[in-house]
């Protein structure tokens, strides 16, 4: 039997769950999806870029969010996708991957994945952004010290 906060009690001892050990088996779990470019936006996908480099753990977990109750758990993230790939083929997979590792690795039935499609990476734009970034890093130089 579990709690409310993912802890399940037996005669011999307790296993909490934490949300941060669902994130992370969920971060995996997307990130090795064939169609994903990368996992979060913004600052938590920078952190987790950053993360990967220096301890070369992975930063997947920071970037999905989730809710773990007593035998459930429901999860929430953001994804930027490759160019070409059917987003809803691809959030289908998502959701099958995600659901088989965190019910095996947890117990806990996953009953809700909400998947945001916040961009589509086009392979050869990642040039064009830096180039992008430095004009305008330039143009804020000259008004700010």
């Amino acid at each position: 039997m579990a709690d409310v906060d993912g802890t399940e009690r037996t005669g011999r001892g307790t296993t909490t769950i934490s949300d941060n050990v669902v994130s992370t088996i969920a971060g995996i779990a997307i990130r090795e999806t064939d169609g994903v470019h990368s996992v979060g936006k913004g600052a938590s996908k920078a952190l987790g870029a950053v993360t990967d480099r220096v301890s070369g753990s992975s930063g997947a977990g920071r970037s999905v969010k989730v809710e773990v109750g007593e035998k459930q758990t429901a999860i929430d993230v953001d994804i930027e996708v490759e160019y070409g790939i059917p987003i809803h083929e691809l959030a289908d997979r998502i959701r099958t991957r995600v659901t088989d590792a965190v019910e095996t690795m947890t117990g806990l039935e996953v009953v809700e994945i909400n998947i945001n499609a916040f961009d589509v990476h086009v392979p050869g734009d990642d040039d064009d952004e830096d180039d992008g970034e430095g004009r305008s890093s330039r143009g804020q130089s000259s008004r700010v010290q």
